[in-house]
């Protein structure tokens, strides 16, 4: 079967890295066990250059039938202080495909140890997944700029909390069965409500 993938190669230096990741999917095609059609769509700057929108309709429509997006980057310095910016694209496509959970492996290949900031013995057995959220909280809420004064709301349902933390969970079963969860309990409301999900999911 055919699977669609999805290109957004965004704007900046996004099209560089979607030729370079186009470049990778192709050398490994042979080993997927399975064949894939490419879509490339305008997203991020260059969804507001040719549609006057971070995330045209078509592209998300698209996006919606696709099996996978693959995405380059977004966030060229000419849309820093524009109205309508990339990243409002991004937020959006997170929102209606509930894409909710960053998920990032972090480990560390002995090649690029000296490379690391860090000493190398710091670095051996390094294997870890980083879990985000990402549909809810200070990214969402609402953001006041004034002269001299900013403020930015966070927001938290149980819901979002809870979801994510069972894709962490879920996570760890597979690997070694450990988690571990960063809040601010003693001082943000937000992180109170997180510590109790997160430990009635544990």
């Amino acid at each position: 079967m055919t699977k669609k993938i999805v290109a957004l190669a965004g704007d900046g230096i996004g099209p560089e890295i979607m030729e370079a990741g186009l470049a990778v999917l192709k050398a490994v095609t042979g080993q997927l066990g399975f064949d894939y059609e490419i879509e490339e769509r305008a997203f991020g700057g260059a969804g507001i250059d040719a549609a006057g929108h971070p995330l045209p309709d078509a592209t998300l429509q698209v996006c919606r039938q696709a099996d996978a997006i693959l995405l380059a980057a977004i966030g060229s310095p000419q849309y820093d202080n524009a109205a309508v910016r990339p990243e409002q694209g991004l937020l959006q496509l997170r929102k209606e495909l509930g894409l909710f959970a960053n998920i990032r492996p972090v480990k560390i290949f002995d090649s690029l140890k000296d490379y690391s900031p860090l000493k190398a013995d710091r670095l051996d057995g390094v294997d870890l997944v980083m879990v985000r959220e990402l549909t809810g909280g200070i990214y969402f809420g609402e953001h006041i700029l004034e002269t001299d004064q900013a403020s930015d709301s966070n927001t938290y349902q149980a819901k979002e909390i809870e979801r994510v933390v069972r894709t962490a969970f879920d996570l760890a079963q597979k690997r070694r069965k450990k988690v571990t969860s960063i809040d601010k309990q003693n001082v943000l409301a937000t992180s109170k409500l997180w510590r109790k999900v997160a430990d009635e999911v544990a």
